[in-house]
Formats: structure tokens, C-alpha cells, sequence
């Protein structure tokens, strides 16, 4: 049901998801959906952060299960691109999306979008000092400002993807960020 709900947000937008959307989306009556979830805030709030949860278990699965740490980052930077019909990209981040959104005026939406961005900084930074050691970026790059880096070129390239980007220019994008910001040597 909440995966159901979180599409409706994805694809619409939180102002842009109407009552009657998340009627349909949950299959509730109005009073059910009130006294399930409270009102359209609470639930999307939970939504976005079990969304945020989600990406943050799969993020440091990629890093435990990959066989170098320069993997993970690449992975990371190129994932939503890889789909060649665009539509993924174009679908963009529910994140990134709600941070645009309603981040100024929804302190709550701010605090859970620094808190996850926070968490994915950690982990790449974690990727960057294995990538490091491994001698596939340069030990000479500071692993928490490189991964922050990293995450505001991959926010950059979101952002390209939900206007429209051709997904062969935001492939090249992402290769061009990525030999930019991990010099091997």
C-alpha cells in the first residue's frame, strides 16, 4: 500500500498528489486513510523517510558486497542513468525531488533531507577511503569532501535527468564527473 503511496508523490509531486490520489493509491476510505496514517503531511513524511531508509540499506549493501570501493561510487553516480529509454532519469529521486519541492518551506522535509544526505556523505566517504587504499583515487583527496562532492554532481545529474536530458549526454556527464572528482593518481 505505502509503495503504492510513494509513487503517487514520485510522479506528482507532494502538492501535485491530490486526496483522491492517495484514496486510490492506499484503497481507503477517507476516514481509514486519516485514521491509518493521519493527515497528507504524516503520511508523506513517512513515506519519504522509509524511501530514504531504503536507499540508505541499499547503499551500504552496494558498499559491503562490491569488490572495490571505486564500484560503489560509480554506481552510485551512473545507476538511475543506465536505463536507455530515460524514463528512470526522468523519474528522478524522490529525495531530490521533494528537497526542491518543499525543502524551503517544510522544515521538516529540510531535516530529513540533510539527514539523508548526511548518511549517503558517510558512506561514500567510506567508499572513497576504500577506494583509497585499493590505489584507485588518489590518497591525496580528502575521502568526506570528495564525497560530497561526489553526491552534489549526482544530485546535478538528477536534477538533468527529471527535465529531460538525453540519456547518452547524462552518461557522458556522469563519466566526465567521475574522472574529475577520482583522479587515480
Amino acid at each position: 500500500m505505502l509503495s503504492a503511496v510513494r509513487a503517487a508523490f514520485w510522479d506528482k509531486g507532494y502538492a501535485g498528489t491530490s486526496l483522491d490520489d492517495l484514496l486510490t493509491a492506499t484503497g481507503l476510505g477517507k476516514g481509514s486513510l486519516y485514521g491509518a496514517f493521519g493527515d497528507k503531511q504524516s503520511l508523506f513524511l513517512r513515506v519519504l523517510r522509509e524511501y530514504d531508509e531504503a536507499n540508505d540499506r541499499m547503499l551500504r549493501g552496494w558498499l559491503e558486497r562490491a569488490d572495490r570501493g571505486i564500484d560503489v561510487i560509480r554506481d552510485f553516480v551512473t545507476g538511475s542513468l543506465l536505463d536507455p529509454s530515460g524514463e528512470q532519469a526522468r523519474r528522478g529521486c524522490l529525495l531530490a525531488n521533494t528537497a526542491m519541492e518543499l525543502s524551503a518551506s517544510a522544515a521538516e522535509v529540510a531535516a530529513e533531507a540533510r539527514r539523508s544526505y548526511a548518511a549517503t556523505t558517510a558512506v561514500l566517504a567510506e567508499a572513497v577511503r576504500r577506494a583509497q587504499r585499493e590505489g584507485d583515487v588518489a590518497s591525496r583527496l580528502d575521502p568526506d569532501v570528495t564525497a560530497r562532492a561526489v553526491l552534489a554532481g549526482q544530485l546535478g545529474l538528477v536534477v538533468l535527468g527529471r527535465i529531460g536530458q538525453d540519456p547518452a549526454a547524462l552518461s557522458a556527464m556522469a563519466e566526465a564527473l567521475l574522472a574529475g572528482l577520482l583522479p587515480s593518481s
